[in-house]
């Protein structure tokens, strides 16, 4: 690791979630003093990864999509030894369990894309013609078109309200973590885009290794964990322990509400909320890495995480993860455990519950028009970032955290 230049830091970054490690990462390289303060034990902010008793438990099902620029620019992903998804999914419909997936990349499921085994001809023809569209033309001209509910953008593109319902909206809808497909359409198209162009995988040591490879980047001395921040102050910020940091410049690249509390002023959109409930089951009930939807709405999507990464669960045994839109509640994992029995075609009796974890403020609510990008700067050196700030994905956390530094070194210069 490089050295952190000595002396007071120029910046202080509050919270090393992926935000800000990317900020703080940028302004490093740059020659600056900086340091990054989180409040928990380990980096990732809503990205980390549990190990309790022989079972990796991500805090919450996540992807992770290898096309985003920004992981493209700042991870070696060789090093994450990445396992790969099914390129599609198993959509139960009113009509039973249908496989929708890339041809050009899983050939022998080709003839189930024949029109009427699936899908309408039309349907087809339509879905072919967006994606070809958001795969060839370039990001900015995506980002540039008007904005629109993605319902409203799936109709006007031609794909047919029983397709949108039995298929897109269940895959979507574990997407967005919303289940109205009221999320921003040019956010959709960047999203469909991203998985017409890359690989949706998991890293072997879970989802935090990401976080965790990007703090392995940081100079010496420049982490401080179990920091937490009270509030940003005149001068710097104030510490729970009640001393001071001074610093020239603050970045607040923590969650939207907590980035409220610290900047009264600044807004905090509207989130989403999901739970995602692990099981364990001596045998796996689906013997591929794929995501199952659910178009009843019971549950959002599931998956068995070891036929993705074996390391997932101790040897022998299956991991089984199910996320359902909202917080924990009474009977919910029984439910649950109901629908899963349907919906693998199994007995689930003698499942058993690892682990649940809801995380709120998953996702922002990204409602048209959504802006996808903006300005950092809150107040003359006090700056905040985050999945918020721009999309919800890595993709945005990560450039937002980008813009800030660049805001920050932009604005020191001036100074």
């Amino acid at each position: 690791m490089m050295t952190r230049p000595s002396g007071e830091p120029d910046t202080v970054v509050v919270g090393a979630g992926l935000a800000g490690l990317a900020c703080a990462l940028d302004l490093c390289d740059a020659g600056r003093r900086v340091v990054l303060l989180e409040a928990s034990d380990g980096v990732g902010g809503r990205m980390r990864t549990d190990r309790r008793d022989g079972f990796l438990l991500d805090r919450g099902f996540q992807v992770f999509n290898t096309s985003y620029p920004q992981v493209k620019r700042r991870l070696d992903l060789r090093s994450l030894r990445l396992r790969p998804f099914t390129p599609g999914v198993v959509a139960h419909t009113s009509n039973g369990p249908v496989r929708l997936a890339d041809p050009t990349r899983r050939p022998k499921d080709a003839a189930a894309l024949l029109p009427g085994r699936v899908l309408p001809a039309r349907d087809l023809a339509a879905l072919g013609a967006l994606t070809a569209r958001d795969t060839l033309l370039p990001a900015g001209a995506l980002k540039r078109g008007a904005d629109r509910s993605t319902a409203e953008t799936l109709s006007r593109a031609g794909v047919s309200a029983r397709t949108v319902n039995e298929i897109l909206r269940p895959f979507l809808s574990g997407v967005f973590l919303e289940d109205e497909l009221e999320t921003s359409g040019r956010f959709f198209h960047l999203v469909w885009r991203s998985m017409a162009r890359g690989t949706l995988c998991l890293p072997t040591d879970g989802i935090g290794a990401v976080p965790a490879r990007l703090a392995r980047d940081l100079p010496d001395g420049v982490l401080r964990l179990e920091t937490p921040v009270t509030a940003v102050t005149p001068t710097g910020v104030l510490l729970a322990h009640g001393g001071e940091l001074p610093a020239t410049s603050v970045v607040v690249a923590t969650d939207a509400v907590t980035a409220a509390r610290l900047l009264p002023g600044s807004a905090a959109p509207d989130s989403r909320t999901v739970t995602t409930y692990y099981h364990a089951a001596e045998r796996s009930p689906l013997a591929e890495p794929t995501l199952v939807v659910d178009s009843s709405g019971a549950v959002l999507n599931t998956c068995v995480l070891t036929e993705v990464v074996p390391a997932y669960a101790p040897s022998g045994t299956a991991l089984i993860s199910t996320s359902v839109l909202g917080p924990d509640r009474p009977e919910a994992g029984r439910a649950v455990l109901r629908r899963l029995a349907e919906l693998y075609g199994t007995d689930t009796g003698e499942w058993r519950q690892v682990a649940a974890y809801t995380v709120e403020g998953a996702l922002p609510a990204m409602r048209p028009p959504w802006p996808l990008s903006r300005t950092t700067r809150f107040a003359p050196g006090r700056y905040v970032c985050g999945d918020h700030r721009a999309t919800g994905s890595v993709q945005g956390a990560l450039a937002s955290g980008t813009r800030a530094a660049r805001e920050v070194l932009s604005d020191l210069t001036r100074a």
